[in-house]
């Protein structure tokens, strides 16, 4: 996995994580959504889940949505920021998405919220996942998609440019929703589904906006990010060009987050299989034909 880019400093991911630990539960506004839809999915699941892995944990808000469900027997909760496993209600590991030691086929359910689209190598590290999980095992993934702050994201392109010339990556490139299903595929899955979900919040104020993601521990962690300190006139020039044109008529701003969920199996002989090419009984003209009489 240490060939692919290097576009997070997960060094400082990691850090500003463990920085924000001690506030998280007030901004895991997000998370609880994912975690309260993680719990529906897998409760309509005919199976029992004896071992399962909660992976990239944050503060365990997905462990106790799924630890009523009577199919899921055990969960562990799986993270690189010793102050967020402390606050973890059950079993807690250091683990790291993209160097993942767990044993090959050791697991029945991985999920993880809002995180991989963090990784820097996301084809390895569902790999990994794959690996990890027995046959029939399940995955089950929430990350953030492409639109997600693409508000801010112009916004702060504007303001560079205006004010000095160039630009500097502030807003991390997320995921695409339909390159999602090919890369589970890649990574050996079966039958995967992957779905996205808009989420539109609103702030009183582009700075208002900001704090709440530094409080997250998701403010700019790219490799390739500028290393000076934000200049006061050029925050001001990315808040005014962020409320001209995504304020709502009562002032308030918008903020859109995208979350993509991936849901896919370890294949397994009991899984429905499609048909083989060749194999159908009927030809499709004739079922398209119009029927005749009455």
């Amino acid at each position: 996995m240490s060939q692919a880019p290097k576009i997070f400093d997960r060094t400082l991911l990691t850090r500003r994580r463990e920085r924000a630990a001690h506030g998280a539960p007030a901004h895991d506004f997000l998370l609880a959504r994912v975690a309260e839809d993680f719990a529906e999915r897998v409760a309509i699941v005919n199976r029992t889940f004896a071992s399962a892995i909660n992976l990239d944990a944050h503060h365990g808000l997905v462990s106790r949505a799924l630890r009523p469900l009577p199919n899921v027997a055990n969960i562990i909760d799986a993270d690189l920021a010793p102050s967020l496993l402390a606050q973890c209600d059950g079993p807690t590991m250091i683990a790291d998405a993209e160097n993942l030691e767990l044993p090959a086929a050791s697991i029945d359910l991985l999920v993880s919220g809002l995180s991989l689209h963090l990784v820097n190598d996301l084809p390895g590290a569902l790999i990994q996942i794959r690996r990890a999980l027995r046959p029939d095992g399940l995955f089950l993934a929430a990350l953030l998609g492409g639109d997600t702050l693409h508000e801010l994201r112009q916004a702060w392109f504007i303001a560079e440019e205006e004010l000095t010339g160039g630009v500097s990556p502030r807003v991390a490139p997320f995921a695409d929703v339909r390159a999602m299903g090919g890369l589970l595929q890649r990574a050996g899955f079966a039958l995967p589904v992957a779905d996205a979900d808009t989420v539109t919040v609103t702030y009183q104020n582009p700075i208002a906006l900001m704090r709440e993601l530094k409080a997250m521990g998701a403010s700019n962690m790219l490799s390739d990010r500028r290393r000076k300190p934000i200049t006061r006139a050029l925050l001001m020039q990315a808040a005014e060009v962020y409320q001209q044109r995504f304020a709502n008529p009562d002032g308030r701003i918008r903020a859109t987050f995208e979350i993509i969920t991936l849901t896919a199996w370890v294949p397994h002989e009991s899984q429905p299989k499609p048909l083989k090419p060749g194999s159908a009984t009927h030809r499709l003209a004739d079922a398209l034909k119009p029927k005749s009489g009455g």
